[in-house]
């Protein structure tokens, strides 16, 4: 059999521990077979990050915007612990944060819903898309130790030199401070992408802040969607039959448990970073949630939600056998190469990508399964697979 071709690159971009592993399995078992990969490469392991001062971070996004397609693996954020197990530099940011912060988009992520896994809530009966907003925040945070007595203020110098200033807290003793920031044009291109996409899947779309605290900086973001949406989308949401509203996020999070799904609920940075781990376990598994970071300027990339699964990983260095769940990995290389091919006009790649999302779901559906849904599955008797046999029996499927 002759493999699929593709007449443009995507951007790969290989990240850490059993994610990197699981990401060789992949494109050995299920890929490589069947299409002749043309993939430009960046290595965002945490040893390469370091070596390079973090800019194969940087080059991977630019990449990004060079060939419009990516599709990313589970990288490390570095902690405190990590600049000693990696003897690194310094702690390098995020390079999720680093590359949506390049990009300027939305991050739209929704449950892989199988048969046999059932969510945890009882009335969840349809998806709930979380629409994340992909800047600023804490992951652009500038951070302080305090470590006595003192003031800290924030400081707005103008172009023609004057200031404003804002007591954050005077110090009697140390502490912390934190400065966040956001901007206008990225909070405009965040709704927009929340209204289009509410459109193009006929969802009801809910949006969150804590606007009744932060009453300038969550504020901001409630007025700029009004606006938006009073503007550009009220007529079109009316002829669609579908809504908007906004409310508080805790007011949002008790309605989330009572609906039935269905909806897109937008949340900034840090909540959408959370409510949608949240999400995904209470639908089956941090491991069956697809992600994509959508760019207004058309920018697409493709991850799993979740992280590297590090527990796992010194499993597997021990010799150990590990049974890590690989569909939101699989799901985002099959997302990226459905994009590619629509991009392309390639109309085999779409067909296989589609093939191969079925073929995963269909292995579940058959009673294989890694031991995270065999923990919660309503499958009798399911059988309990390895990392590599589950992907291996997903091979036998396709």
């Amino acid at each position: 059999m002759s493999k699929i071709k593709m007449t443009t690159p995507l951007v790969e971009m290989d990240g850490d521990e059993m994610t990197r592993i699981l990401w060789k399995m992949i494109k050995k078992h299920l890929l490589e077979p069947y299409i002749d990969l043309n993939t430009e490469y960046y290595d965002l392991g945490l040893e390469h990050r370091n070596a390079t001062n973090d800019q194969v971070t940087i080059d991977s996004a630019n990449a990004t915007k060079k060939y419009g397609v990516a599709v990313k693996c589970a990288t490390i954020t570095p902690n405190a612990a990590r600049m000693t197990e990696y003897d690194l530099k310094e702690m390098w940011k995020s390079p999720n944060g680093t590359i949506r912060a390049m990009l300027d988009g939305t991050v739209f992520r929704a449950p892989i819903v199988v048969k046999g896994i059932d969510p945890c809530v009882r009335n969840w009966k349809k998806p709930i898309t979380i629409a994340r907003h992909a800047y600023g925040d804490v992951y652009k945070n500038t951070e302080m130790v305090i470590p006595g007595p003192g003031k800290v203020e924030l400081v707005y110098t103008a172009e023609d030199g004057t200031e404003t200033r804002e007591l954050v807290h005077n110090y009697t003793g140390s502490g912390v401070a934190q400065g966040m920031h956001n901007l206008n044009g990225s909070i405009e291109s965040f709704a927009k992408s929340c209204f289009n996409y509410a459109l193009d899947t006929k969802q009801d779309l809910w949006f969150a802040t804590k606007d009744t605290i932060s009453k300038k900086y969550d504020h901001t973001f409630k007025d700029i969607f009004q606006e938006v949406y009073e503007k550009e989308y009220e007529e079109k949401f009316k002829a669609a039959g579908i809504t908007y509203f906004y409310t508080l996020i805790d007011d949002a999070v008790a309605r989330v448990m009572k609906a039935e799904g269905g909806f897109i609920w937008a949340c900034k940075n840090y909540d959408g970073d959370v409510m949608s781990d949240m999400v995904s376990s209470a639908f089956g598994s941090l491991a069956m949630m697809t992600s994509v970071l959508v760019s207004p300027q058309g920018y697409y990339e493709y991850e799993a939600a979740h992280g590297t699964v590090q527990r796992h990983y010194y499993k597997h260095l021990n010799g150990e056998e590990t049974s890590t769940n690989s569909v939101a990995t699989i799901f985002a290389w099959t997302g990226a190469l459905k994009k590619r091919g629509e991009l392309d006009e390639n109309k085999a790649l779409i067909e296989f990508a589609n093939r191969l999302e079925k073929a995963t779901l269909d292995t579940i559906e058959s009673g294989k399964m890694t031991k995270d849904l065999a923990l919660i599955t309503t499958i009798s008797n399911p059988i309990v697979l390895n990392s590599e046999e589950f992907i291996e029996a997903i091979a036998e499927q396709l």
